[in-house]
């Protein structure tokens, strides 16, 4: 199968070389091409020009896009898409006043959410996720990274892993799986925490790595939660495993866990809510790059990560729905990148280089995604006719999608 989009008025993220990552002042280069064109054979970027180079191009589909925008599809390196039920009771509570750590010392949060889905089938579970996948999809999302965490159960955890597993064959998106066993402190271990831990690295860990259930580890590396103790104990665990480090660091505290995190490889450091100098200094000789969370921040009213500090330091940044029903029950991409531009001061190019480019870098597929290459993945969206890219951070409120194409193939 081949396709040929033409008249394109812009087509952005165009590299002529495989640029896997984009750091500091040149996140603020977006190259664009005018009046373009791009073919796709298979599922594969093969060509794009302008138009006046387009005579003699045959394909079986020609979609003309005349007025509109063409770029590389979304990628979420960090969600929770795999969860049983809402938490619309806790929206409510936090309207009234009741703050996100009173709302889990009452049984709330992650307990909340592990309590509904230990008692949920994996097929209902599956049902579920698939739904939220399918919208994700044609909001723009074209690679995906998956967490466990909702489980907090040797049975549970390896049932979300299933469950991520099951949405990666079906699925024609690049569907990463992330361990996340160490999300919170069960209730069964509320006054033994070690011991839970030992769990994770005993039984959880093995086991998801002997059935090659995930590609990640996992820490909630916060007060209350894991300290730097049991973060690196878990860490070590998971590497010695082939687990890749991928952590929850600095939401409400910064207390080392970047430093930690970068000691162990860590291909992402996420949230980082809260980001001191020392952080800032140890990442900038490290190849982990920083993960920030928008809609996390929109909905809980907590600070934004400081998107101008790190960009400004040299470092790269990705931008993630961090989707999940507590603390970011949206995975629309396209409201992450306006408020990234919104709220932290990105510019619509290091937003959208964010979200392409670096958050493929974030799941270790930006050799294939990404960007508009020749031999890249034809995982493109298509918006409706707008004046330009950067109106798609503009307009947050408007769906601006028109066609979602995900390994050459209109997504329907």
């Amino acid at each position: 199968m081949s396709t040929l989009i033409t008249n394109i008025k812009e087509l952005v993220q165009v590299r002529e070389n495989n640029v896997t990552i984009v750091k500091g002042s040149d996140m603020k280069n977006l190259p664009v091409l005018k009046n373009a064109y791009v073919l796709i054979e298979h599922d594969t970027i093969v060509e794009y020009g302008t138009m006046d180079n387009v005579d003699g191009i045959e394909a079986e589909e020609i979609i003309d896009a005349t007025g509109k925008i063409v770029l590389p599809a979304w990628c979420d390196s960090h969600t929770h898409l795999v969860y049983a039920g809402n938490r619309v009771q806790e929206f409510v509570d936090r309207i009234n006043g009741l703050t996100y750590e009173e709302i889990a010392k009452r049984g709330g949060g992650i307990l909340n959410s592990a309590e509904m889905l230990q008692k949920t089938s994996e097929e209902y579970l599956y049902n579920q996720a698939s739904d939220r996948l399918k919208k994700l999809i044609k909001l723009g999302t074209g690679a995906i990274e998956i967490k466990s965490g909702y489980g907090l159960s040797i049975e549970s955890e390896l049932k979300m892993l299933r469950v991520i597993k099951r949405l990666k064959k079906v699925f024609p998106i690049k569907v990463k799986p992330t361990l996340l066993a160490a999300h919170a402190v069960p209730k069964d271990y509320l006054n033994n925490k070690v011991g839970f831990v030992d769990l994770v690295v005993d039984q959880m860990i093995p086991a998801a790595a002997n059935e090659r259930l995930a590609e990640y580890i996992d820490v909630f590396c916060e007060k209350g939660y894991f300290d730097l103790e049991d973060t690196e104990r878990i860490l070590k665990a998971g590497t010695e495993h082939g687990l890749k480090p991928k952590i929850h660091v600095n939401q409400f505290n910064a207390f080392g866990g970047v430093g930690l995190a970068v000691k162990y490889n860590a291909l992402s450091v996420d949230h980082l809510e809260e980001l001191n100098p020392e952080d800032i200094k140890v990442l900038k000789s490290s190849e982990t790059i920083p993960v920030a969370l928008p809609g996390c921040s929109y909905f809980l009213s907590i600070p934004y990560t400081p998107a101008r500090s790190i960009i400004d330091a040299g470092l790269p940044l990705a931008l993630a729905t961090d989707y999940n029903p507590g603390s970011a029950p949206s995975g629309n991409m396209n409201f992450v990148l306006a408020a990234a531009c919104i709220k932290m001061k990105m510019t619509p190019e290091e937003a959208i280089n964010a979200a392409t480019i670096n958050g493929a870098y974030a799941m270790e597929v930006s050799n294939m995604y990404g960007s508009i290459c020749r031999g890249k993945k034809a995982n493109l969206i298509i918006t409706k006719p707008i004046p330009n890219y950067q109106y798609l951070t503009y307009a947050f409120g408007d769906n601006l999608i028109d066609t979602v194409i995900i390994n050459g193939i209109k997504y329907e």
